[in-house]
C-alpha cells in the first residue's frame, strides 16, 4: 500500500534585489509590484519597478526592450498596464530576467511557510503503508533545500535525516541528492517503512 501527502510551500514575499543605490549607501531594493511602460511608434518597453529599502529611489528592471507591440499578447499587455501582482511576482522570481539584467537576487530574504498534514516518523512506522509519498508544491524556485523541507515537515534532526539517507529509507524517484537538491515544483520524496525500521532499530 502507498500513502501520499502534500507539502505546500506558501511564499510571503519576493526576493530582495542586490544592487548599489545611486543615491545612498544601500545595496538592497524591494519589488514594488508595479510596472513602467513606454511605447514609441511600434515598439514597447516594459520595466518592473524596484525601490531602495533606505531612500526609496527607483531602479527599473528590464522586462521587455524595444519589443514590437503586436508581439506582446494582449492579455499580458493588459496585465502590465494594470500592475498585475501575479505577473510581477513571476518576473521578480525569474532567473532568466535576472540573468538578462546582470543583477543578483537575495533568495535568503524570501519568507515562507509550509502547509502540511502533521506526520511523524512514529506515525509512519505504526501505519499500514509500505511506501509513503510526499509531493512538494511551490509556485517559484528560490534556492530552498529539499533537506530543509523534509526536516521541517517530519521534525527530523540533521543526524536523523543523514541516517535515513544512508539507509536509503528516504529517497527520490529521480535519485538526485536529497541533501543537495534545491526544491522545484512537483518534487517527490519517498520513505520506505521497512528500511526506516532498520534505521530506528540501530
Amino acid at each position: 500500500m502507498e500513502k501520499e501527502y502534500i507539502w505546500e510551500i506558501k511564499i510571503k514575499n519576493t526576493p530582495i534585489l542586490k544592487r548599489k543605490c545611486n543615491r545612498c549607501s544601500s545595496d538592497r531594493f524591494y519589488c514594488s509590484g508595479k510596472f513602467r511602460m513606454n511605447s514609441q511608434k511600434k515598439n514597447t518597453d516594459v520595466w518592473l519597478i524596484y525601490r531602495c529599502m533606505e531612500c526609496d529611489s527607483t531602479y527599473n528592471l528590464t522586462i521587455l526592450s524595444r519589443t514590437k507591440s503586436e508581439l506582446i499578447k494582449k492579455d499580458l499587455y493588459l496585465k502590465f498596464a494594470e500592475n498585475d501582482e501575479a505577473v510581477a511576482w513571476e518576473y521578480a522570481f525569474s532567473a532568466e530576467t535576472v540573468r538578462k539584467n546582470s543583477v543578483e537576487l537575495d533568495y535568503g530574504s524570501v519568507e515562507y511557510e509550509i502547509q502540511h498534514e502533521p506526520v511523524s516518523i512514529d506515525d509512519i512506522l505504526s501505519g499500514d503503508n509500505e511506501i509513503i509519498t510526499f509531493k512538494v508544491r511551490t509556485p517559484f524556485d528560490f534556492g530552498l533545500k529539499l533537506s530543509s523541507v523534509i526536516r521541517s515537515c517530519l521534525g527530523l534532526s540533521a543526524n536523523q535525516l543523514n541516517q535515513m539517507i544512508e539507509a536509503n529509507a528516504i529517497y527520490t524517484p529521480e535519485d538526485y541528492s536529497v541533501k543537495k537538491h534545491k526544491v522545484r515544483n512537483g518534487d517527490v520524496v519517498l520513505i520506505s517503512k521497512d528500511r526506516l525500521h532498520s534505521v530506528c532499530k540501530e
